[in-house]
């Protein structure tokens, strides 16, 4: 009977951090679109960044921003969409970037939404934040 009990308690336990962790990772999963919070910001690219992100979940393209208030890290979205659009963004571009401010992993960054770069214009999302890749 004490051996039941000690795996009935162990389970128990167990199933208590399972539970716990997978609440904690939907809570601070990666960042949403919060359209209310919109805002743009211009700059200059001081560099481009494709490696995998949590925001798209897949490989995504980055951009480092050199803007007047300092240093902003902008996700574009996904690598293979922004290939498609053939919108090459490079750096010393002067571009401006609509999007949300987040915070996410300990930095402060921003969602775009729509990029602008001389008269060419890239729509990433939808004036909701929904990603057009996702359409």
């Amino acid at each position: 009977m004490k051996k039941v009990n000690y795996i009935v308690g162990a389970a128990t336990v167990v199933l208590i951090v399972i539970l716990s962790f997978v609440g904690s990772r939907r809570e601070n999963g990666p960042p949403g679109y919060n359209a209310a919070a919109e805002m743009m910001v211009s700059g200059v690219v001081e560099e481009t960044r494709d490696f995998f992100c949590a925001v798209s979940d897949e490989q995504g393209t980055h951009l480092v921003l050199r803007t007047n208030q300092g240093k902003l890290f902008v996700h574009l979205g996904p690598a293979r969409f922004l290939r498609t659009q053939q919108f090459v963004i490079s750096p010393n571009d002067q571009v401006s970037v609509i999007g949300t401010p987040v915070h996410y992993q300990g930095q402060d960054a921003m969602l775009a939404r729509e990029i602008t770069r001389g008269n060419e214009v890239l729509i990433l999302r939808d004036h909701q934040g929904t990603p057009v890749w996702k359409r």
